[in-house]
């Protein structure tokens, strides 16, 4: 697994948070917020990891019902794209607590091994070398309904966050994305893990999440991940300070340029 330089990914992605970060909630810091794209050529120790995923068990392995929707006040069959199964889900109701539960079981998708291959490779490159995800199952991962529904929870994350910031620069985020991997043709997954191997697991952390967008014929990964930690619990103040001083730098070679 490779990245993938995209010179306007990248430019367009910093200059956005560059842009926002003076307008985020008194409450939240966003922290680790990448959008990186991967081939799934393997390199490096990934035939091994590839054998160590393809050689036991069974071809297809379970996911975990997607995050997007568990706890939706809605209920239906959902088909997504031509080449995926439907997937069933069931009316929720709204506890006493506030959360949502439910007296059915949802129907999940599966995934093959390559494909959860791709998925920890990708893990295994964005986060080296911290952390190593050649344990991770197929449970700790979802596939996710469709785009409008992904698009809708990264809209809802980071509004929360950002207000109204995020709908200054949302259409040439997603723009930017569409061009680099073609988001229609892509198969959208979540990895959503327990606290123990979560690198976002930390105390503080409100919320992360962590998309792939896998083009099978591009054979490429796009990678979007975000977290929002509490700024009072925030204990990366000098790393901000450091991600303050290098997106100076940034804007004033943008000025020379």
């Amino acid at each position: 697994m490779n990245l993938v330089v995209n010179t306007d990914l990248s430019t367009l992605v910093r200059l956005y948070m560059i842009t926002i970060s003076t307008c985020y909630c008194v409450m939240l810091l966003l922290h680790s917020y990448r959008v990186e794209s991967y081939s799934c050529k393997m390199a490096g120790n990934d035939k091994r990891l590839y054998k160590l995923i393809t050689n036991d068990g069974n071809e297809l392995q379970a996911l975990s019902p997607p995050q997007t929707y568990i706890g939706s006040p809605v209920s239906g069959t959902l088909t997504v794209g031509p080449n995926s199964m439907p997937v069933v889900f069931v009316r929720s109701v709204s506890t006493s607590s506030g959360a949502y539960a439910s007296d059915q079981p949802h129907l999940c998708n599966t995934i093959n091994k390559k494909i959860l291959f791709h998925l920890i490779s990708t893990l295994n490159t964005a986060f080296h070398p911290d952390y190593d995800f050649t344990d991770a199952k197929s449970d700790e991962f979802s596939r996710e309904p469709s785009l409008n529904w992904t698009m809708s929870s990264v809209k809802s994350n980071l509004s929360a966050a950002l207000g109204d910031s995020y709908s200054l620069f949302e259409q040439q985020l997603w723009s930017a994305i569409e061009e680099e991997i073609q988001l229609k043709e892509c198969e959208i997954y979540s990895y959503n893990p327990d606290l123990d191997s979560d690198p976002y697991g930390e105390e503080g952390t409100l919320w992360s999440f962590n998309y792939f967008f896998y083009n099978k014929k591009l054979k490429r990964i796009l990678f979007f991940t975000c977290r929002a930690i509490s700024n009072h619990l925030s204990t990366g103040d000098d790393d901000r300070d450091d991600d303050q001083d290098g997106d100076d730098d940034f804007m004033e070679d943008m000025e020379l340029g």
